[in-house]
């Protein structure tokens, strides 16, 4: 794959999948030292959007009088560690508002959160027996044991009826509802989590709770002046967001089209295809065995077939995501169960057992769908096979496609393991333009051309560049720091050990570090994200490090060594550096660097840093694994601002 497109594909998956709005500003966190950004002696003012966003909250569980002035709508994910911070917040919230506060939930289990679907119909279950916030209670309380066992075990613990609540927790009713739920995230922009929404308007992350009741506070006072204008308290919510924004306007950075958006999509002759050439209807899906929502999205799909017959073709290609470890194997499978005939069988068994595919895994369902054995693991493992799987992946990025599942119904794009009504609309309209064109003359197997280039025709025009985000106020506070104290320029990345994006950087921080010397000095922030297990021991052995004055080396080591972060390795790492191993153990025993990495990770997630690595250049954010001229163009500018001689003219 070529550089260009690895760096596309991190953006697109770091703002797409790990990443949530946030809104600009924050608040400072304790430390004497400077702040980067412009401004650092002005007192920090939270600026959030005014943005009214119209969030229905019909059929949601709710707590709190249907007077309330003030309405907080929360997006959120009974696995995510910053939902649990947030849940504390939201409780106090309630505590000190009072009859004045109205809290509704909605559900966004993430995908990288294994448990956090089962637990979000574990509470919705619950609700059906009128136990909603008990059991939401429970969950947050107990974040560390939502498997299966300990999810009954809360039932009981409630006394409900567990026949009933197994039988509601396995209705399909319950999983359209968050897929309903996760999809109006997405649309509204709300694609982290936890995201709130007070009156309509949108505050991302685990804030703080000044943060959360400045905005309360002025929500307050705008409704008691519409109740004494004559609006009945009951009504204020409903008047506040009647004329709210819909749908979120597209983030910087996003590379999703919107909905009403068209791409020209090829259709390589030895991609699967279901139905035939001549169908009204083309919809091409990029997709990934592993992923969770793309599972999801086969009923449907299913749906569309059984409902349109020989009027709809789907079209399969490939985008196995970074962070799903099988997903790439199951695609060079599933290439390789096509060379026989034998795609869509395969097909629907890597979706069956999405849990399983490890390469016996796969050379079994093989062996059981017949296949020639010798023929599958020679395709299994060929450049041939490879390329094909990267070819759709390289292409799915050119239009798009960053996340999975993706679609394109005659060129139109629709995101997400969206309903069947989400379809219907569009394939329905696109029926009636292909019986127009077909009445016009257009022959059967040109009728997807023709249609596809219409579409393109009629999209919009691409919105103006979006301006940069808005310059953050970072304070260092103890984090490591190399470089000149005085430097014009300081770069804070929060960054993540087990991270490969992560790592890719490391050279390009070097090549910054060695053609601005005495210029940038660079500062280091922990991010270990939840599905890298090893990521926040390595986070531990790097403060345990830096306790002895070690943090670079064993920074070096870590990133040298993203494979081998266990704790036998990390005890060899710190050997080797010659630390004091006593003191160096018991620093990890004790989780004694824990609340200064949660810091640090509540830190980032306020500045929009969910997704790793992050850079802050003075202030001004930069995502990804970025290449040295995206450094340099930021640095340059900062330091013209400074008055200090570019890099180039330096030399």
């Amino acid at each position: 794959m070529k550089p260009n497109v690895i760096v596309a594909l991190l953006v697109g998956l770091v703002l797409g999948f790990v990443g949530g709005r946030a809104a600009t500003g924050s608040k400072p966190t304790a430390g004497n030292t400077p702040s980067v950004a412009q401004g650092a002696n002005k007192p920090a003012a939270r600026a959030v959007d005014p943005t009214v966003f119209k969030v229905p909250i019909d059929g949601a569980p709710t707590k709190g009088s249907v007077n309330a002035l003030v309405t907080l709508v929360e997006f959120s994910d009974y696995q995510c560690p910053f939902c649990s911070r947030a849940h504390n917040t939201v409780q106090q919230l309630q505590k000190d508002y009072g009859s004045k506060l109205r809290v509704v939930m909605r559900q966004n289990p993430l995908s990288f959160h294994p448990q956090a679907r089962p637990a979000a119909l574990a509470a919705l279950a619950a609700g059906e027996q009128g136990k909603y916030w008990d059991m939401h209670d429970l969950l947050f309380a107990n974040q560390k044991k939502l498997d299966a066992e300990s999810l009954e075990g809360y039932a009981k613990q409630l006394g409900l009826d567990l026949a009933k609540w197994k039988a509601d927790m396995a209705d399909a009713r319950l999983g359209a509802t968050i897929d309903k739920e996760q999809a109006l995230a997405q649309q509204l922009g709300a694609s982290g989590t936890p995201a709130f929404f007070i009156n309509g308007r949108f505050l991302s992350g685990a804030q703080p709770i000044e943060n959360f009741k400045a905005l309360i506070d002025e929500e307050l006072a705008k409704a008691e002046g519409l109740v004494k204008s004559g609006v009945a308290p009951s009504q204020v919510y409903a008047r506040i967001i009647e004329k709210g924004v819909e749908r979120a306007p597209s983030r910087p950075g996003q590379q999703a089209e919107p909905a009403a958006a068209a791409k020209k999509i090829e259709i390589p002759a030895d991609s699967p295809v279901f139905g035939p050439a001549s169908a009204k209807v083309t919809i091409v899906e990029w997709s990934d065995f592993e992923c969770p929502f793309c599972s999801r999205a086969v009923p449907t799909l299913n749906k569309i077939k059984e409902t349109y017959g020989k009027d709809v073709r789907v079209v399969f290609r490939h985008q196995p995501l970074p962070m799903h470890s099988h997903a790439k194997l199951a695609a060079q499978a599933a290439t390789a169960a096509h060379a026989q005939g034998k795609f869509w069988e395969m097909h629907d068994k890597l979706f069956a057992n999405q849990r399983a595919l490890e390469r016996g895994d796969l050379e079994k369902y093989a062996q059981e769908l017949g296949l020639d054995m010798n023929k599958f693991k020679a395709d299994l493992e060929s450049s041939k096979t490879t390329a094909k799987v990267e070819a759709d992946a390289s292409a799915g990025m050119a239009v798009g496609a960053n996340g999975t599942p993706a679609f394109f119904i005659n060129g139109r794009f629709l995101s997400g393991a969206q309903p069947f009504e989400a379809f219907k609309p569009l394939i329905d309209q696109e029926i009636a333009k292909a019986d127009k064109a077909l009445a016009a003359g257009t022959k059967a197997e040109d009728l997807y051309a023709k249609l596809n280039q219409d579409n393109v025709n009629a999209a919009p025009a691409a919105p103006a560049a979006p301006a940069e985000p808005a310059v953050q106020k970072v304070e260092l506070g103890n984090a490591p720091v190399r470089g000149a104290k005085n430097a014009p320029v300081t770069i804070v990345a929060w960054s993540d050990f087990e991270c490969p994006f992560c790592g890719r950087a490391v050279p390009t921080i070097e090549q910054v570090e060695k053609e601005y010397k005495g210029k940038v000095r660079f500062a280091f922030k922990h991010q270990p994200l939840p599905f890298h297990q090893h990521a926040k021991l390595a986070a531990q052995a790097s403060m345990a490090a830096n306790e002895q004055g070690k943090f670079w080396e064993m920074h070096d080591k870590l990133f040298a060594n993203q494979r081998a972060l266990d704790r036998e390795s990390l005890e060899k790492y710190a050997q080797e550096l010659k630390l004091d191993m006593n003191r160096f153990k018991a620093a990890l025993d004790s989780n004694k660097f824990d609340k200064e990495i949660e810091a640090d990770m509540a830190d980032g997630a306020s500045k929009g840093a969910n997704g790793t690595p992050t850079f802050f250049i003075n202030g001004r954010p930069l995502v990804g694994a970025q290449p040295f001229d995206a450094f340099k163009r930021v640095i340059d500018e900062e330091l013209k601002k400074a008055g200090v001689a570019m890099a180039a003219e330096a030399k």
